[in-house]
């Protein structure tokens, strides 16, 4: 086997941006509004509960705004029934008109960029600087949406959807965190606890967001800050976390917390990238993968890896496919965290037979056929198979066994399991890569799977399946009953 080392990798590159979403300040700014019309109405509105100074140049009548003005949303409102002049845009932070002439508008948008204004035309985006989108209004928790101009009804529908899935007491989970950010600013903590602190607050904040907090939120949570200052030493922690067999929608909402709030991740080769797209951006990334038969990474190495990177005080993800506590080697790394005094938490995953069994669409303990479920691996320190199998359990007709890592053994498995009474008839399935795009299958029996694993792609994660419980379900066409048959 070829010695791998740890590999730094970084995230995929964010994909083209149609525009470059931002969220202005504009509390006692000026801002100017020039036109009328409910498209001017609406974003006179907006700007003035953004506590804006809003001058707004109606070109006209004035009626359409005076509501507005007399009871303004957060800031007075200066208006003028005369149109725009150049003068007007200078020192402003915005300046936005709903003007229907182009020669008008042209002329509007290069006032306002001659003197560094960004400028938007309602409905013009070919003078725009800048353009809004629809709102979901929490503030301060603020969720802006973009279609860059391409269907405005579009936004507007997901606006609705993003509406129903945030409470309206999120807002005052917002504000909360804005009010005590000074006092655990005024701390001067180091980062990993301020962190954890936020992060508690998160999980409280969606633990119960239809509902205000509370005083006794506050005292739990300061408090909680309290034993973590009290209790710290500078070292980081651990997580070892099931990253499930490959396709992202497997992954646990605690895996995902896990990784957003992560300093740095290493993951195996399994791990596809759609995982990995949930980490937090910030997250370092390192490869540490081990793969059958080819280059990997030493255990040992891997484990003085973690434990170093938490004594420097960072969050360490471990991130492993599947479930970390099958076949991961997890127990190696909790023993080698314990030992140095690092605090590890595991989060369990979607193991790579649940996952290759949905995906499949067959249940592993039928009543009528298993009785019991058993793992084993096909690939022992040695490569070869392990020596200590209990081959009478493995040859029970009432049981499911899942053989990990069984490309290069499968063969002896076989030999050895029908000398132990296996009947040579027994279903049996391959699956490559399962729950991912490039997911292969392969059904047979155990007597004749073995010389057929090379119709499988090579690479890939393998996992063989045997049992009575696999029934005569089809595969791609092909049964069970067929293979016999033939």
């Amino acid at each position: 086997m070829t010695q791998r080392q740890p590999e730094p990798t970084t995230a995929r590159r964010i994909e083209r941006l149609a525009t470059l979403p931002l969220f202005h300040k504009l509390d006692g700014r000026k801002v100017v509004l020039a036109g009328m019309g409910e498209g001017a109405l609406w974003k006179a509105e907006l700007l003035a509960a953004t506590g804006a100074e809003l001058v707004i140049l109606a070109g006209g009548e004035t009626d359409l705004f005076d509501a507005l003005v007399a009871d303004p949303p957060a800031a007075a409102i200066v208006l003028h029934e005369r149109g725009w002049q150049p003068d007007d845009l200078i020192g402003a932070a915005l300046a936005i008109g709903e003007i229907e002439d182009d020669r008008e508008a042209g002329a509007f948008a290069a006032a306002a960029r001659q003197v560094g204004v960004p400028v938007n035309v309602v409905d013009k985006p070919g003078f725009c600087d800048f353009a809004f989108g629809s709102v979901v209004n929490r503030s301060p928790l603020v969720v802006a949406i973009s279609t860059d101009g391409a269907s405005p009804v579009f936004g507007q529908a997901i606006r609705a959807k993003i509406e129903a899935l945030l409470p309206a007491g999120l807002k005052d989970w917002a504000r909360a965190a804005s009010d005590w950010r000074p006092a655990v600013q005024a701390r001067e903590l180091p980062f990993a606890l301020r962190r954890a602190f936020w992060e508690r607050f998160t999980r409280r904040a969606m633990a119960a967001p239809d509902r205000a907090p509370e005083a006794h939120d506050e005292a739990e949570l300061f408090g909680a800050l309290d034993r973590l200052e009290a209790s710290y030493q500078g070292v980081g922690r651990v997580t070892l976390v099931g990253a499930g067999p490959g396709d992202p929608e497997l992954l646990t909402l605690k895996a995902i917390r896990a990784l957003q709030s992560a300093d740095i991740i290493l993951y195996d080769d399994l791990v596809s990238e759609g995982v990995l797209e949930f980490a937090r951006r910030e997250a370092k990334r390192m490869l540490v993968g081990k793969t059958g038969y080819g280059p990997s990474v030493k255990q040992g190495d891997i484990n003085a890896l973690i434990v170093s990177l938490a004594i420097q005080g960072k969050h360490v993800v471990r991130l492993k496919g599947g479930d970390p506590g099958i076949f991961g080697r997890a127990g190696e790394e909790i023993e080698a965290c314990a030992k140095a005094g690092i605090a590890v938490a595991v989060v369990p995953g979607i193991s790579a037979a649940q996952g290759a069994a949905a995906s499949l669409g067959i249940s592993l303990t039928h009543r009528d056929h298993a009785r019991r479920l058993q793992f084993v691996t096909g690939h022992a320190r040695t490569g070869a198979l392990p020596e200590d199998f209990d081959w009478r359990a493995l040859a029970d007709a009432h049981a499911t066994t899942v053989i990990y890592m069984a490309r290069a053994t499968l063969a002896a498995f076989r030999e050895q399991a029908i000398a132990a009474g296996l009947a040579p008839d027994t279903p049996a399935i391959a699956v490559v890569a399962a729950t991912q795009p490039g997911e292969a299958r392969l059904r047979a029996t155990i007597a004749t799977l073995p010389e057929r694993l090379g119709e499988l792609p090579a690479k890939g994660p393998l996992l063989v399946m045997v049992g009575h419980a696999l029934g005569d379900v089809a595969i791609e066409g092909v049964s069970l009953q067929d293979l016999r048959s033939a």
